[in-house]
């Protein structure tokens, strides 16, 4: 390093002398001698003495003198500076906190700490600047690295009006093109208050508006539905704009996104889960005020009249019990808000006056309320079990009935989803077709085709009750590893790359993503060659009962032997992934090239997803492209390892290896192709971890997606949102539902003691009255609700737990009337959404208790409102919830910088030498192969 110092030293001389023959060199030189200082330290650039940084930033600063076209130079530079700002601002805000007390929001000290932060900050910002402009199609990955720490330190440092000048003053130099690749993560903040801030953001975003308005259409059409009304406003304020030059883009963007949603979710599913939401948080939580939230905005819908045929069908069938019941609804709370009551959010009823005088008269206005809202969901109730008997019959929808506008759209200006391409060129949606084929699944997406200005139909999946943002990310995020992957000379003659396809968000839930042709879940493709074998699907299950019908109680290490051996008596022995891939191959040469395409595609996942944290990685979420061999992975619900934390079932595994997956690798199995793909794989993300951590602290720190880091405590048993289409057979089990007693230790009840007798099917009549008290022995209705939900009166909070008997005999009717309606819904839905698919689960018609499963859709796990409003600063609880948000990002960020270190098997407090790339690759093999 000294001779190298010394070389820098002579090169700099000469260059200034004689000429500029040698700036290379002494460019090269000074940047080659700041890395080895930092790597020559062996920790982290901010982690380094005060007197080293000097020594780096100087090697490091001479290097981008007069160097007008070293794009390595300023990346690096202005990478350092950023790192040392961010240690800078962490230290200080330590500092900063104590007990009791958060930091101030806004930093204007003239503390030398803060002189040293700024002067970092300001250092970065052009650097980024500066290298954005250099960079070229082989920097791609990096310069995207570079816009995203650009826009990190105008949103965390740009509330300083001196940073924003700066940002002003730079960013003109960027090229608007370059800005499209972040267009999500600047949509994302549009609604920031900060006026500088805002002084930078929305002037960009006008400026692209006005050059490339069809990459903002449909972006911009899901924030102006956001219930976050600042969003909202921005996002109309920026439609407003791009109205004045592209007015027709802007209405028919509009236009087709709402009738899109249309499309999606029917006012016939629209009020099925919305009065399912609604009874689980009446019901079960005893959240009035939940439940108003819910049901309100669906009457406000209702009354504004219907516009196709299909929602005046709706209206003509529903409409009179739904207004009853609206009449009913607002009665309850003309009742509670008459003595300046407040609508409940816990314990299920009015809170009531202490003062003895005005008992008697509180009593009776609770009993009038709770009458009114009884009565409201005996209608609720009826309108639910008719809608729950039609939804099965939905399997093609007329766009003529469902969406006359559609129809009716043509030549439209607005091109189709993710065919716009930086250099301005897309293709136009002609027409929509005619007909849209519902997919029988769990939610009901729709097949629509759309036919394009170039002559070509182009095929997408609209789906309903599902958030897409974050899977919109995650495919952001896998262009940037396919970049990478291309740039590496060690993995660019491999083949190596993630399949992507469309995904573009309408709204919170509902959205359209690209239909993958020639594409099977191996779960159906395991189906139908096991049918075609005679097979039964679940004969591993059926193996493990054979050998102990005592699974559950035997000890770990027994049902492993059990399992172990049952695996062993599977007819096939688990070949069957390997032999579809046989069978689907028109010769050796072709079943060659698809299973060494389908070795990699699994061996580049694998560690990318375990970079992610990926989780939920069933059969159902893995499709394999019969036409090559790859695997293609959908739905990324679960990320940076939420799916490992739930306390209901958490994985273990790091990535998905089964036996089938490893069998159809052929003799080799993980030593092959696969273990080679996984090390060239990890090491070209290790030695990009910079680019990947500034791509996954975008992710998570983005306030559109950032509030599924905090998880979610189910509120029912088995409520878990982590669940998806996939439950197998031994997911759940009784042992896991039942109690001794009707009251647990918090106090809820289990509905199991208290069922009614002859549960309603979807095949009963529609005037089943409800019956008397009976214990249910079904094990789909062994469910979870609080005590009381609504209906607890003043009298009975003020009696002590009650023991199994006095719950029994004090129950009241109309209590148990609301318990009966509550399951019954819970299991009416269950049983439609695990309908079309149940057989091919168990095997037989036997129903397990997927009663859990409805509540836990792919949909939003809370109130979308609150949901988008934790996003939002000044909301109840904003404090709270920020503080959360930044010390969950902070953790997941710090896993996933182990992860690319080396140091994700140590101990965080033993400092240790990393893993090398080959080490790190067998313990994971290891703990996603063990049993």
């Amino acid at each position: 390093m000294d001779r190298l110092e010394k070389l820098a030293d002579v090169v700099d001389m000469v260059s200034n002398t004689i000429s500029n023959e040698h700036s290379a060199l002494r460019v090269s030189c000074w940047l080659k001698l700041g890395e080895w200082k930092i790597s020559s330290s062996h920790s982290h650039v901010f982690s380094l003495q005060e007197k080293t940084q000097y020594e780096v930033l100087m090697a490091l600063k001479r290097s981008t003198f007069g160097n007008r076209n070293g794009y390595k130079a300023w990346h690096t530079w202005a990478l350092v500076n950023f790192r040392l700002a961010q240690q800078h601002d962490e230290n200080r805000q330590n500092s900063l906190i104590g007990p009791l007390q958060r930091p101030p929001s806004k930093t204007g000290s003239g503390t030398t700490s803060s002189k040293i932060l700024w002067s970092h900050v300001a250092a970065a910002v052009q650097g980024f600047v500066k290298a954005i402009c250099l960079g070229t199609k082989r920097w791609s990955a990096s310069v995207q690295q570079d816009l995203l720490n650009f826009l990190t330190c105008l949103f965390r440092y740009g509330q300083k009006n001196d940073v924003a000048k700066i940002v002003n003053s730079e960013i003109g130099a960027v090229a608007l093109e370059a800005w499209l690749g972040v267009l999500p993560q600047l949509l994302a903040r549009i609604h920031m208050k900060s006026p500088s801030v805002r002084s930078v953001l929305h002037p960009l975003l006008v400026r692209l508006g006005e050059k490339h308005p069809q990459a903002l259409m449909y972006p911009l059409s899901v924030l102006v539905k956001s219930p976050v009304q600042e969003r909202k406003d921005a996002a109309e304020n920026l439609m407003t704009s791009l109205k004045k030059h592209s007015f027709g883009l802007v209405e028919d963007a509009l236009m087709v996104s709402s009738e899109l949603i249309r499309v999606a979710i029917l006012w016939l599913e629209l009020w099925h889960e919305g009065l399912e939401d609604a009874s689980r948080l009446y019901f079960g939580e005893g959240n009035v005020s939940g439940m108003l939230d819910v049901l309100l905005p669906l009457h406000e819908t209702l009354e504004r009249g219907p516009s196709t045929r299909r929602e005046q069908d709706f209206h003509k069938t529903f409409g009179r019990d739904l207004a009853e019941a609206y009449a009913y609804v607002k009665e309850y709370m003309r009742l509670v808000k008459l003595d300046g009551g407040k609508i409940p959010t816990q314990g299920g009823f009015i809170q009531t006056n202490d003062d003895k005088q005005s008992s008697i008269a509180t009593a009776r206005q609770n009993e009038l309320a709770e009458n009114a809202m009884n009565s409201a969901w005996d209608l609720y109730y009826t309108v639910f079990r008719k809608i729950n008997k039609q939804l099965p019959g939905l399997t093609t929808l007329e766009l003529s009935q469902c969406s006359p506008a559609l129809l009716q759209a043509h030549n439209l200006e607005l091109g189709i989803p993710g065919s716009y391409r930086v250099d301005g060129s897309f293709v136009k949606i002609d027409r929509f077709y005619p007909t849209v084929q519902v997919i029988t699944s769990k939610q009901r997406p729709r097949k629509i085709v759309l036919r394009g200005g170039d002559g070509k139909d182009y095929v997408f999946l609209l789906k309903g009750h599902e958030d897409l943002r974050q899977d919109e990310r995650v495919m952001q995020l896998f262009g940037l590893v396919n970049a990478l992957l291309a740039r590496d000379r060690r993995t660019n003659n491999h083949d190596l790359n993630i399949q992507r396809y469309t995904i573009t968000p309408l709204s919170h839930n509902a959205g359209v993503v690209g239909w993958v042709p020639h594409c099977d879940t191996l779960h159906s493709l395991i189906r139908d060659y096991r049918a075609s074998k005679r097979i039964p699907l679940n004969m591993e299950n059926r193996e493990m009962l054979a050998l102990s019908q005592d699974y559950e109680l035997l000890t770990v290490m027994q049902k492993v032997e059990i399992f172990s051996e049952a695996l062993d008596r599977t007819t096939g022995r688990g070949n069957d992934i390997h032999d579809v891939l046989w069978i689907k191959s028109t010769n050796s040469e072709e079943w060659l090239d698809r299973r060494t395409k389908f070795t990699r595609s699994i061996a580049v996942m694998s560690m990318v997803g375990y970079i992610l944290g990926l989780g939920d990685r069933h059969p159902s979420n893995l499709m394999l492209d019969q036409t090559s061999g790859r695997v293609l992975h959908i739905d990324f619900g679960d990320c940076f390892e939420v799916a490992m934390q739930r306390e209901k079932f958490p994985e273990t595994v790091p990535f998905r290896l089964t036996r089938m997956l490893v069998k159809a690798m052929e003799v080799s199995g993980v030593e092959g192709s696969y273990r080679d793909t996984c090390e060239r794989t990890m090491t070209v993300l290790r030695d990009n971890r910079d680019s990947l951590v500034a791509m996954l602290e975008a992710f998570v720190y983005d306030p559109l997606i950032s509030w599924r880091l905090l998880g979610e405590s189910p509120n029912v048993e088995g409520d878990d949102h982590q669940l998806k289409d996939s439950i197998t057979p031994h997911e759940f089990s009784e042992q896991d539902e039942v109690t001794d007693s009707p009251l647990n230790s918090l106090g809820q009840l289990n509905v199991s003691d208290i069922v009614v007798k002859n549960p309603i099917h979807e095949d009963s009549t529609e005037d089943v009255p409800i019956s008397n008290t009976h214990r249910a022995t079904s094990v789909h209705e062994k469910q979870m609700l609080p005590v009381k939900p609504l209906s607890e009166t003043f009298s009975d909070r003020k009696k002590p737990m009650l023991n199994r008997s006095q719950v029994t005999g004090s129950l009241h009717s109309s209590h148990l009337r609301s318990l009966k309606m509550y399951s019954d819904i819970q299991n009416l839905a269950s049983n439609l959404n695990v309908s079309s698919r149940i057989a091919s689960i168990t095997g037989d018609g036997t129903i397990r208790n997927f009663a859990a499963e409805s509540v836990s859709r792919s949909r939003l796990d809370k109130s979308f409102r609150q949901k988008e409003a934790f996003s939002m600063a000044g909301q109840h609880d904003g404090n709270a919830t920020e503080d959360a948000l930044n010390e969950k990002a902070l953790k997941v960020i710090r896993r996933v910088q182990d992860k690319l270190s080396g140091t994700d098997f140590h101990p965080a407090t033993k400092r240790v030498d990393p893993l090398d790339v080959q080490d790190q690759v067998q313990k994971l093999i290891v703990q996603a192969t063990s049993t």
